[in-house]
């Protein structure tokens, strides 16, 4: 079974967690001290038919993760890493490429002529 740890911030130096399974919430909990601290408590309520979780940190997944392998500082500053890199993308507005790789994809503004299915005149 592969879990989903769904933590954000509930204050200053404070985060909240919870844990679901195929958008099923199981269990959560807040006042953590960190995403570290949040990624421990949401690990130990977990039964041993739990093998993976996939760590959200504000909504953005940052990976899935082997329960036993669990590098604990290691995934939670990758969460923050990734959380904040996106952030930092959409902040330079954010367009769907139609046209890149066949495919949609997100892209900065401006880095391709077509903009959500339309081409961009002028």
């Amino acid at each position: 079974m592969r879990v989903r740890f769904h933590i954000d911030p509930d204050g200053p130096d404070q985060y909240g967690y919870r844990v679901s399974y195929e958008d099923e919430a199981l269990y959560s909990d807040a006042g953590c001290l960190g995403i570290e601290a949040c990624i421990v408590a949401a690990t130990e309520g977990l039964g041993q038919d739990a093998v993976a979780a996939e760590v959200a940190y504000k909504g953005v997944i940052s990976g899935t993760y082997a329960l036993a392998s669990l590098a604990l500082a290691q995934i939670a500053d990758h969460a923050l890493q990734i959380s904040t890199a996106i952030k930092e993308v959409f902040k330079s507005g954010p367009t769907l490429c139609h046209r890149r790789l066949g495919a949609c994809s997100l892209v900065r503004a401006g880095d391709c002529d077509y903009a959500c299915g339309t081409k961009k005149t002028g």
